[in-house]
């Protein structure tokens, strides 16, 4: 029991300022009774296995050139190791190799280590490390580079290098800005939860080609779950424990308009269902077919599943609707990039204020994170259906959100704006439960016309567009802006 407590103080303490919530945080006016913390996952949305990194520090030392003559290597080792001892965010990254090299020979000694690596992070230091960049390179591994200001003039061919074949997996941040040593990481982190991740999908379709092919890209497992055998877990769940959990929603939300106490305690006692199903396959994310082969054996008969997925996404853990395999995947993503969960949404456009409306029934409260603050709600039914209980959340007026969607293996979309209203009082009885209005970046005539692959797409807080480009850069995946509908990866 010790060990238990010592990690789950180490995730909260960790969690609540954690660097992965990051742009626009701020607190909400009126927080929401707080979610339960997971002792379970080693970052929000990895529970197996650290992060690895391979940090590598270039430089030789000389009396004659930049940065400075003498330049005291170590100490400028000693002066980065530093940096990253403040970079909390960095919890879950275990850096394998840690070398200060100068030239391509001195690679050769670990080089068989950088074969086990989710990426390398080169720090640039001085002049006169030629070769050094090309010999890293050839393990194929996603590598960053990152070069302050007076570092050496090797930066001139860094654009050339990255449009050669041996470069395709290369890219780097010039800024003098030492905190971004935790950002030149988030793209491993990404790649890393995707091939650790499982996600189970309670229906009766069948998705072996999708499965297989994201296997085969990324190494996540997705697997089905019969109905059976959820039922069979909801009904084994304590009515104690599940009443606890009904207390605890009810008493956080502002009101409960339309679900009965009955059914909150239905759909509480499948959120701990649900959050079971996960631990017993080691998994990190779930999907029901809710509105499919589901709806009427599952939904309808015991419970639906929205608070369950509200509550593992405020976790740190995923909830998503309708066997969506692309939200899901693109909510690992998220997960990994910068430690938050996505919103789902069916979207419908407002050209006359440029904005685009976001809803889905099902809201999370913790859009900022599991260590973040929590979002007011009312516990409302699903609006289509009249039924079931879901969370109607009041995201943050003025939050810049990313909107994107993993399509196939090999295309993100995605398009930026800022929440500009979050229409959810109960006048606005149209659409889903959960809203927002996104102003969008850019026309949002051209994001209609330009509107392809289907209805959902995932909303994240805050601008990660940097974060995507580097992630789909190191995966071979092409980032097409769905306003301007062009790639921006160059």
């Amino acid at each position: 029991m010790e060990k238990e407590m010592n990690r789950r103080e180490f995730i909260q303490l960790t969690a609540g300022g954690c660097a992965l919530c990051l742009a626009g945080i701020g607190c909400q006016q009126q927080a929401a009774a707080p979610e339960p913390m997971t002792t379970k996952l080693i970052s929000p949305g990895c529970r197996r296995s650290k992060v690895k990194v391979a940090r590598i520090y270039m430089g030789t030392p000389s009396s004659d050139y930049w940065p400075k003559p003498n330049i005291d290597l170590k100490k400028e080792v000693r002066f980065y190791e530093s940096e990253f001892a403040k970079l909390d965010e960095l919890s879950d990254v275990e850096f394998v190799v840690n070398k200060l090299v100068g030239s391509p020979a001195q690679v050769a000694p670990f080089k068989d280590k950088l074969q086990d690596v989710d990426g390398i992070l080169i720090i640039h230091l001085t002049m006169r490390t030629g070769g050094v960049v090309q010999e890293v390179l050839k393990a194929q591994k996603p590598t960053m580079i990152f070069a302050v200001p007076y570092s050496g003039h090797g930066w001139t061919g860094f654009g050339s290098l990255r449009k050669q074949p041996e470069g395709a997996k290369m890219d780097c941040m010039l800024t003098k800005d030492y905190a971004q040593l935790a950002a030149a990481i988030r793209p491993f982190r990404a790649i890393h939860h995707l091939r650790e991740a499982k996600i189970l999908n309670v229906t009766t379709r069948s998705f072996d080609a999708y499965a297989n092919s994201v296997k085969d890209k990324f190494g996540t497992e997705i697997i089905k779950i019969d109905l059976q055998r959820v039922v069979d877990t909801y009904k084994a769940i304590d009515n104690n424990k599940a009443e606890a959990e009904t207390r605890r929603w009810i008493k956080g939300a502002e009101k409960v308009v339309e679900p009965s106490r009955e059914d909150i305690f239905k759909s509480c006692k499948m959120a701990l269902a649900l959050e079971k199903l996960l631990d017993e396959e080691d998994a990190t994310v779930m999907t029901v077919d809710c509105y499919g082969s589901m709806f009427r054996p599952l939904c309808q008969s015991y419970a639906y599943p929205c608070i369950g997925f509200s509550r593992l996404n405020n976790m740190g853990l995923g909830g998503i609707c309708e066997s969506d395999l692309r939200s899901a995947m693109t909510h690992i993503i998220f997960q990994g990039l910068v430690g938050r969960p996505g919103f789902i949404s069916d979207p419908t456009v407002d050209e006359s204020n440029n904005s685009i409306i976001l809803a889905h029934c099902m809201g999370t409260t913790k859009m900022d994170g599991p260590g973040g603050p929590a979002a007011p709600y009312k516990l409302r039914t699903v609006m289509e259906r009249r039924q079931g209980v879901v969370p109607q959340v009041e995201m943050r007026i003025g939050q810049r959100v990313t909107q994107a969607e993993l399509i196939g293996t090999d295309l993100i979309l995605y398009f930026m704006g800022e929440i500009v209203d979050t229409p959810v009082a109960l006048k606005h009885d149209r659409g889903c439960r959960t809203k927002i209005t996104v102003r969008v970046d850019g026309d949002v005539t051209n994001l209609w016309k330009n509107w392809s692959h289907g209805l959902h797409r995932q909303t994240c807080y805050g601008d990660i567009t940097r974060e995507l480009q580097h992630f789909c850069r190191f995966e071979e995946i092409d980032l097409v802006d769905e306003v301007t509908g062009k790639s921006i990866l160059t």
